[in-house]
């Protein structure tokens, strides 16, 4: 299954961004580029980002093709099939930041999404990953190996983990976790496929991949399951030899 955009978190601070057309349309989207620290500017100002913003379709398409013309990546408001780049919803619980998309199928559909993720989001998810960015050398001194820091990290932040990032946590969270944290013992865990959509996983086996370090799958195993699967984890078509339920299942090394 591919992906229908990449998504990217890309620092606009001191940038100088396009804007063109005016009004209800374009001044939300000012907004939000000056929040981001972007130098909002005319369409013939030099920049490689440009959001059009006019209500004519005639003029809207016009300004586009000028943009594009010059090199330009554009956001072209509510027309999808212009667009090089959407914007999407924004959850900010700084310096986490949460985007949701819809490709511009639905901008109503991301926010409603936005609206009931931020409900689960504690306020202090930041302050966390504040903890966290200040706990590097210590993790680096107490797990000088790499599998094995991102391994007792991931249990750490599985839930119910010390740092789980849906509970309320103590202001030294990470240090007591890291005073006491260990390497997982590795082992192995066998999910057999009771059909080819991801949804019909348990939490627990959606759990499980998101946290294997590899993963020894049948010949035919959906993509779309193994998608679930890190982006790092290592993917093997499992051999003879390794023990599986019949049918499509799979096989986690889990730390």
């Amino acid at each position: 299954m591919s992906l229908h955009s990449l998504p990217l978190f890309m620092r606009l601070n001191g940038r100088a961004v396009i804007v063109v057309g005016d009004g209800e349309q374009a001044e939300p989207k000012r907004r939000l580029l000056e929040r981001s620290g972007a130098v909002v500017v005319g369409e013939d100002a030099p920049s490689s980002l440009a959001i059009v913003a006019i209500e004519d379709d005639v003029e809207a398409e016009a300004a586009v093709a000028r943009l594009k013309a010059r090199g330009v990546l554009v956001n072209a408001v509510d027309r999808p099939d212009l667009c090089d780049f959407t914007l999407p919803a924004i959850i900010d619980r700084d310096p986490v930041l949460i985007a949701i998309g819809t490709g511009g199928a639905s901008a109503g559909l991301a926010a409603a999404l936005r609206h009931r993720l931020e409900a689960m989001l504690p306020a202090g998810l930041g302050t966390l990953a504040t903890a966290l960015q200040a706990a590097r050398g210590a993790m680096r001194a107490r797990f000088p190996d790499g599998g094995d820091r991102r391994r007792a990290l991931g249990v750490a932040l599985a839930p119910g983990g010390p740092l789980d990032p849906l509970a309320p946590a103590a202001d030294d969270a990470v240090t007591a976790w890291l005073a006491a944290a260990a390497v997982p013992a590795g082992r192995l865990e066998q999910i057999a496929l009771t059909s080819p959509d991801p949804d019909d996983l348990t939490l627990r086996q959606a759990r499980w991949l998101a946290l294997a370090d590899r993963v020894y799958h049948a010949a035919g195993t959906p993509p779309a399951i193994l998608n679930r699967a890190r982006a790092d984890a290592e993917r093997l078509c499992a051999p003879v030899s390794l023990p599986l339920p019949p049918g499509l299942s799979i096989a986690l090394v889990m730390p």
